[in-house]
């Protein structure tokens, strides 16, 4: 039980948001408006430099279970304050990059530490300072990160109006290392004083709510709907404009990008506001279904300008609702010890899924049309749904009242 007195830590919660939107701002949103350039400095076609992205990706995912560890054996925090120093590294040596092999090498030294500063790791430095309530805290972090993309995808376009890409890295280099490691090393102490104080102290871990007979199954059903809905969720954003104009809604992207960032603050909103009667597995559960609802949604109406509206709410709802249940569900279920751990290995596999989902919508419209794409999309979505409903029917026999007396 959450301990009614105790508050969310605040000041750690707005540092951390500044942090996020940094960190995602510029080792991730700033890739799409500055990776132009960087395809005709290198010599590459666009594709090619998407590929090395997503090859990235899927080697840092590939690394995050080790980070996870380190989470729980070293603190958050430290692993966070390290993480800022690679991703500044990294960052100027993308910038100072001679050829091709030396700026996949150094993308992939982003990624790795975008593993270290971003979500997994933040979430894990919530639950590490003040465990009872780090559900609400997580609820309150994506609020204020949710705006990464909208702060960011601006101040890199005004830059780079002025600036050459390398300029602008170098500028998100220092950025990291003169505001985010500072906070980092902070809050690492924080997270450090806390534990010398626990070990005078009870223990004050959040206890997981399955028993051991049925964590392994739940486990594995919880990380499959949360990779099912990662792969729907990267493939829709990388070709949001391909897939509205085969639709016959060119002229809508614009719109629908517009929609889209502020549904998920909206959906993280609603639930800071009435989402606390509702248990993180129900949430789990809605934001599953809003994923390929949306999707029905732009299947049956298109091509009208409402259906592509609702679809761009809709989906935004889901995805913001995710962020949040991707980190507070695994701590609902299987509690706060190990917790680095856990997340460590699901965003792995998350990674692995949703690094090939481009690739695997690109070529499924290509070769099966837009609509039948989207229509797999969806039954994937179907799927995660189903997952998270396979989670609730091994926590039903607990629920269940038992008899009394054993007789027959």
């Amino acid at each position: 039980m959450t301990t009614s007195n105790e508050r969310p830590p605040i000041a750690a919660i707005l540092a951390l948001g500044l942090t996020q939107i940094i960190g995602y701002g510029t080792l991730y949103y700033s890739f799409s408006i500055l990776a132009p350039d960087m395809a005709r400095d290198l010599n590459w076609s666009s594709e090619w430099i998407f590929g090395a992205l997503s090859a990235a990706l899927l080697i840092g995912g590939l690394a995050a279970p080790t980070m996870g560890k380190w989470i729980d054996r070293f603190g958050a925090g430290r692993i966070m304050t390290t993480g800022s120093a690679i991703a500044a590294a990294a960052l100027t040596a993308c910038a100072f990059a001679p050829g091709k092999v030396a700026f996949v090498a150094a993308l992939i030294a982003i990624e790795t530490a975008s593993n270290l500063v971003q979500y997994g790791a933040a979430f894990a430095l919530l639950v590490q300072i003040r465990p009872k309530v780090a559900q609400r805290s997580i609820t309150y972090l994506t609020l204020i990160a949710g705006f990464a993309s909208t702060i960011f995808w601006p101040i890199t376009t005004a830059l780079h109006t002025h600036l050459s890409w390398q300029n602008v890295y170098l500028i998100f280099a220092a950025i990291n290392l003169l505001v985010c490691l500072p906070i980092h090393a902070w809050l690492s102490h924080s997270v450090s004083e806390i534990r010398k104080r626990e070990k005078n102290e009870a223990p004050r871990h959040v206890e997981p709510s399955l028993p051991p007979s049925i964590r392994t199954p739940a486990f594995i059903l919880m990380v499959m709907g949360f990779a099912l809905e990662s792969f729907v969720n990267a493939a829709l954003l990388v070709h949001m404009v391909p897939v509205l104009s085969g639709l016959g809604l060119g002229a809508m992207a614009v719109m629908v990008g517009m929609l889209f960032g502020p549904s998920q603050v909206l959906s993280r909103f609603t639930n800071m506001v009435f989402g606390g009667g509702l248990s993180q597995l129900t949430l789990a559960l809605i934001s599953a279904v809003l994923l390929p609802a949306a999707l029905v949604v732009l299947i049956v109406t298109a091509p009208s300008v409402l259906g592509a509206l609702a679809f761009a709410v809709v989906f935004g709802l889901g995805s913001g609702l995710n962020s949040i249940v991707q980190g507070t569900l695994p701590l609902a279920l299987f509690g706060s010890e190990g917790y680095g751990k856990r997340q460590g290995q699901v965003l792995a596999i998350r990674l692995m899924i949703s690094s090939t989902a481009p690739f695997i919508l690109a070529f499924m419209m290509e070769n099966i049309g837009v609509s039948w794409s989207l229509s797999v999309a969806a039954v994937l979505g179907t799927v995660a749904v189903a997952a998270f409903f396979g989670i609730m029917r091994l926590m039903r026999p607990l629920t269940r009242p038992q008899p009394l007396l054993n007789g027959r």
